[in-house]
């Protein structure tokens, strides 16, 4: 089948780059056509959708009101640091969208700008490699529209994808560094890796610096296996002190990150993080072995809710391509003759590694890793790594590509993969694949097996026409039948519609968030509360719309109404050990509770509160995302501040356990933290009455707190406010500063002189402007170092 003749495949463009955008964004478009109507890329499994959109409109609109960044988020568990505590990407480049456009199309647009990055940043390495150009573009395709990088929209997880897509570049980068000693490269790594740490997603940034490390040692190494158009570089520069300006770009590049991460490393040992969760966390989420299927016959475990596998839910997709693997497995043939084979090896050892590190916790190899990898035990889902995986595979199917244009795909290798379609097919067709999950999760997951049974069969006869039509273009190249020109394009039509056929599944779209999260009657009534008030939102049947952002999520924010609960996951660890999220939210019924966190309402979808004293104030009403919901007024007294006549010092359990005793009052002692620097009375005093004035509240926004008191402050008594602790708090009475501490386990506490009547708090954050002077210093030094070093390259390479 393999022609000996020549096949031109050196044809390229008048402006290779520019085609190569015009691919990309069509094959990006295959998938976000709605977009151009306006839709908004979320769905009810879709982070976005629960709190993603609420966390981004909310520094959106301080950033257009000239506030800037916000630093406190008041609204969810008890309020948390906005930047320490992360909130997706506030300080990455798509906040600029978010300035002038609506958040909504703003987030659904940087998705898909990113899509298109992935694609020509992956088509750049391929062509500063060598590949021609036509492969270049399948590659660029094959990588883009992958199920690890396309799949990314299903859960809404665009700092993994922002990550994901400057990985090619960070290669592209450190070839023309390494191999060719041009000077700009290491200015533009240096951008490339400070944008990937502004993601932020620290977790796929460990991997893309793992990969980039490797592949510049390997580069040292062998400088020669990486070609150019017209072969192996002959320089006799030393490579190995280029490492070292790698190594600066990579250090300059992190200091780029310092305005979010000055501020995460302060907040480490405040979250519920601290410390690292051990490895079974660390191997939550791992690749089960037998889901590796799925890189060839996705529908093996189930696509979406039809998923029976082990990690549960499994809103993301492996699939590589049934083409993209016909073309990768064709990268290694042809011995000495073959361009790219010593590159075509690097990729297959980050494959076998990537898996590996991805199926986690099902084999030994993650002990190595975490033992020896910095960081690995605050990450789970090793499978995440997925990523690295469909990037190998896309390269090695480019350097295939390449040869099948040339004409070198074999009679034999047609026969070879034909045989294995047609075995996976009739397996499927036949039960054996069915029978073969059952063996493994039937007595725990048999139904939904079953339930998936057609769809395995069907899509195995998918992957192999997808299969049958890719040998047929190789077919066509190798007798010559086809131009390599016509092969070429036809072969990125296949992989894109072999891809496209499976991640549009992964691709919902919704209405306009103004619809989304449209006000009700609920939200209206909490908006005019006279007294601040926090309400618990929390679902008690399941007569619920699916992943309701309002009762599950963080809807509620986005109309300024403060939550108790809220989805974040990284919020303050002593908060979360107050309402008790590992015992099953117990704390929630505890009045105590109630009065601590200023939770004055209850919001549900269940007619009667099992609460005595409860009252309907707002309901039954359908909220926006379609459940019936009502508002219930808790009972007693739950003010956002109050004054204790008394202040003590108990250690933390102590302190956790005396507050949600339903004997003890904590309007009569304040609880400080035993490091606290304030005046306190011995524990074993007797407890005075309660003042009998309150605290009124002037101003209760993001990070500032006006209070007055409705009677003087009695001598050694303490205000505490409702509001989590956190160091950055500042107060001051009467005008002058005074030091806030911990109080209440989690809460903040002023120590008040005696007649005191007026107190300001307001939050900042050192490490915050530390680090934003840092990130403007890299990112200046960075672009210069890329400007420089492109006008010296112009005189002469190193």
């Amino acid at each position: 089948m393999a022609r000996t003749d020549a096949t031109d495949t050196t044809h390229s463009p008048r402006h290779p780059f520019a085609v190569a955008a015009v691919v990309s964004a069509i094959a990006t478009f295959l998938l976000a056509w709605p977009a151009l109507g306006g839709a908004f890329l979320v769905n009810p499994n879709s982070d976005q959708y629960i709190a993603g959109y609420s966390f981004r409109e909310f520094a959106a609109r301080s950033l257009r009101e000239g506030n800037g960044f916000p630093l406190w988020n008041p609204f969810q568990f008890g309020g948390m640091p906005y930047v320490a505590a992360m909130h997706g990407d506030i300080f990455y480049p798509t906040f600029l969208l978010r300035m002038v456009l609506p958040t909504d199309v703003a987030m659904t647009w940087g998705f898909i700008v990113h899509m298109v990055l992935a694609g020509l940043f992956t088509f750049g390495f391929l062509r500063a490699a060598g590949v021609r150009f036509q492969a270049a573009c399948i590659g660029a395709v094959a990588y883009l529209l992958s199920g690890a990088m396309a799949s990314y929209a299903s859960p809404g997880h665009d700092g993994k994808l922002f990550v994901s897509s400057l990985l090619p570049a960070a290669l592209w980068a450190l070839t023309l560094g390494m191999r060719d000693g041009r000077r700009a490269a290491w200015g533009a790594l240096a951008v490339v890796v400070g944008l990937a740490v502004l993601s932020p997603h620290p977790q796929l940034l460990q991997y893309m610096l793992l990969i980039s490390g490797a592949y510049a040692l390997w580069l040292a190494l062998k400088p020669q296996a990486v070609i150019t158009d017209s072969g192996p570089v002959a320089d006799p520069a030393p490579r190995f002190p280029r490492l070292l300006l790698a190594l600066g770009a990579v250090v300059l590049g992190g200091i780029m990150g310092a305005v979010q991460y000055l501020p995460v490393r302060e907040y480490v040992s405040w979250s519920p993080r601290a410390g690292g969760k051990g490895y079974d966390y660390a191997t939550s989420f791992s690749f089960p072995l037998e889901e590796t299927i799925n890189m060839y016959l996705p529908q093996f475990s189930g696509i979406l809710d039809n998923y029976w596998g082990r990690n549960g839910i499994h809103f993301h997709s492996e699939y590589v391509g049934a083409s993209v693997l016909v073309l990768a497995l064709l990268a290694f043939g042809g011995g000495v003759l073959n361009r790219h084979r010593a590159h075509a090896w690097f990729w297959l050892g980050t494959l076998i590694v990537s898996l590996l590190w991805a199926w986690g916790g099902n084999t030994p190899f993650y002990h190595l890793v975490y033992a020896v990898v910095p960081g690995s035990k605050f990450f789970r889902a090793p499978s995440t790594i997925l990523y690295v995986s469909a990037f190998a595979f896309s390269v090695l199917a480019a350097f295939g590509a390449e040869r099948a244009l040339a004409g070198k795909a074999t009679t034999r290798y047609a026969i070879g993969w034909s045989v294995f379609a047609l075995l996976v097919a009739v397996l499927a067709s036949t039960g054996g694949l069915t029978n073969f999950a059952m063996s493994l999760l039937g007595e725990a997951r048999g139904d939904a097996i079953l339930a998936n049974a057609n769809d395995v069969v069907i899509g195995a006869w998918r992957s192999a026409l997808a299969v049958v039509a890719t040998l047929a273009l190789l077919f066509g190249l190798s007798r010559g039948k086809l131009t390599a020109s016509l092969g070429g394009w036809l072969l990125v039509g296949i992989v894109a519609l072999d891809l496209w056929s499976i991640e549009r599944l992964y691709w919902r779209f919704s209405a306009p968030a103004s619809q989304l999260y449209a006000e009700d009657d609920v939200i209206r009534y909490l908006q005019k509360l006279d007294e601040p008030g926090r309400v618990i939102a929390l679902p008690l049947g399941d007569n619920m719309a699916p992943h309701d952002p309002f009762l599950m999520g963080d809807a509620l924010m986005h109309h300024g109404v403060r939550g108790v609960l809220g989805y974040h996951g990284n919020e303050l660890g002593r908060f979360q050990e107050l309402y008790a999220k590992n015992e099953g939210y117990q704390s929630v019924a505890n009045p105590n509770f109630w009065s601590l966190t200023n939770a004055r309402f209850f919001y549900t979808n269940t007619p009667g509160l099992p609460f005595p004293g409860s009252r309907l104030v707002a309901g039954p009403v359908r909220n926006a995302a379609g459940t019936m919901t009502y508002l219930y007024e808790l009972p007693g007294d739950h003010p956002a501040a109050w004054v204790t006549p008394m202040k003590v010092k108990l250690d933390d359990p102590t302190t956790k356990a005396t507050l949600l005793n339903p004997n003890f009052d904590v309007r009569r002692v304040a609880i400080f933290d035993t490091a606290a620097a304030i005046e306190s009375q011995p524990v074993n005093s007797p407890l005075p009455e309660p003042v009998t004035f309150r605290v009124q509240v002037d101003r209760y926004d993001a990070g500032a707190i006006d209070l007055t008191l409705e009677g003087p402050a009695p001598a050694g008594s303490a205000l505490v406010v409702s509001e989590n602790f956190y160091p950055g708090w500042q107060a001051t009475v009467d005008g002058k500063a005074t030091p806030t501490n911990r109080a209440d386990f989690t809460l903040i506490g002023v120590e008040l002189p005696a007649g005191a009547k007026k107190v300001q708090l307001r939050f900042d954050s050192a490490p915050y402007h530390t680090g934003q002077l840092l990130t403007l210093f890299a990112l200046g030094g960075a672009v210069l170092w890329w400007i420089i070093g492109a006008v010296l390259d112009r005189r002469g390479r190193v």
